[in-house]
């Protein structure tokens, strides 16, 4: 693969006040990933057509490494970054460049925005702790449980049609 260069690969991502949630839209066993405090770096080959995905993403503000973790769904790995300073406004992007990478998309089924969760008080159905639990402590993706985050709207009996 010499002369070869890796493709990034699909990235979506979401915020909260508190952290920041990163989706990686590739199905790779093996792949390799380091959480550092100013950037994210992922190497992976798909399990689909055997090609190599690379990327690094320096990140718009400092994240706490220890407080992070990332869980291999399969089908794509999921991440969860700590934000350094928890009272420090939202990110007004990922990266601190002004120009947004291709490769990298806003995920709007976990995307919160700073009003909303003013107004609900915070999102009591999500808690970190719980999430990096349900994920074995981060990096051993064997045995995720996501089934245990909590309810949405969309898990509630629906009424009777008449």
């Amino acid at each position: 693969m010499s002369g070869e260069s890796a493709t990034p690969p699909p990235v979506l991502w979401a915020q909260r006040k508190e952290d920041v949630f990163l989706t990686f839209s590739i199905e790779s066993k093996e792949p390799t990933i380091k959480i550092e405090k100013d950037s994210i770096y992922f190497k992976g080959t798909s399990a689909q057509d055997n090609k190599c995905y690379e990327v690094t993403i320096s990140l718009y503000a400092a994240i706490l490494p220890e407080k992070s973790a990332y869980v291999n769904k399969g089908r794509c790995i999921e991440m969860i970054l700590r934000k350094e300073k928890k009272d420090s406004p939202y990110w007004p992007s990922l990266t601190k460049d002004k120009k947004k990478p291709h490769y990298l998309k806003i995920d709007f089924n976990k995307w919160r925005d700073e009003d909303d969760e003013e107004d609900e008080g915070g999102d009591s159905s999500y808690n970190l702790e719980e999430m990096l639990r349900a994920m074995g402590g981060g990096d051993k993706p064997d045995k995720p449980n996501f089934d245990d985050l909590g309810s949405d709207s969309d898990d509630e009996n629906l009424p009777d049609l008449e």
